[in-house]
């Protein structure tokens, strides 16, 4: 990976993470995370990668997720400082060994 899309990764996540903050409304008890950004040398696009938190609530997070999406798009496309803009594709990142140390961190706090 370039030095450029390296910058462009963590731009991006550090932007949508913030929009998502401020603009999605997930329900109660749900929590989401960027784990990773993946984008494209082409800048077409970026695929970010959501994990969710309790795993049995992903599939609503992403489907609110991908509502918000042209709302996300437009706020990201005015904040960054960028010729092209990459589109932005939500997955969800289902990595076992990270979403099984987030709930045993979660179940011991409380």
């Amino acid at each position: 990976m370039t030095e450029r899309i390296h910058k462009i990764n963590s731009l991006i996540k550090n932007e949508v993470s913030a929009l998502m903050l401020s603009e999605v409304d997930f329900k109660s008890g749900v929590f989401t995370t960027i784990s990773e950004v993946r984008t494209r040398h082409d800048l077409s696009s970026s695929t970010i990668l959501v994990q969710v938190l309790p795993y049995n609530e992903s599939q609503y997070a992403l489907a609110t997720l991908e509502h918000e999406r042209a709302t996300i798009q437009s706020k990201l496309h005015k904040r960054l400082h960028l010729k092209v803009v990459p589109k932005i594709v939500f997955e969800h990142d289902v990595r076992p060994e990270d979403v099984a140390h987030l709930d045993t961190l979660l179940s011991t706090e409380s």
